[in-house]
């Protein structure tokens, strides 16, 4: 007999959309170009860069993408298994390290940044996978 699935919780939604191709280069474009604007010493303008378009592709994405195919991806398990409250700290510790290096125009006090993030991002390889439970 055939399972039937409930649709998404929020938060299942909330992680799953992390992974979506459209939010992953919304976060790159948006944080490339608000370094160089953070470079420029126009950190309003940057914040406002760096925030906007990524909740806006978030609300989006949640609101009506079905990110059910997410969940059932390789990705979406490793991100189920991985993608705690403490990772995603680490990432956003990593993007005001590289807004700190930029600000200060020191280009390897960004590489650091940005190594802190793909860390995060990889902080689960060659972990046994551990099922979270989504609340």
């Amino acid at each position: 007999m055939e399972e039937t699935r409930q649709a998404m919780t929020r938060a299942e939604k909330m992680l799953y959309h992390q992974i979506h191709p459209l939010k992953l280069a919304t976060d790159y474009a948006s944080g490339l170009g608000s370094c160089v604007l953070v470079w420029q010493h126009r950190l309003g303008t940057a914040m406002l860069l760096a925030f906007l378009p990524a909740i806006a592709a978030s609300l989006l994405l949640m609101a009506f993408v079905n990110l059910e195919p997410y969940n059932a991806s390789a990705l979406g398990r490793y991100v189920r298994s991985n993608m705690t409250r403490a990772v995603e700290a680490q990432r956003m510790t990593g993007q005001i390290v590289i807004w700190v290096g930029a600000w200060l125009r020191e280009p390897l006090v960004m590489g650091l940044g940005f190594a802190v993030i793909m860390l995060a991002w990889l902080s689960g390889v060659g972990r046994p996978r551990v099922e979270s439970t989504l609340t």
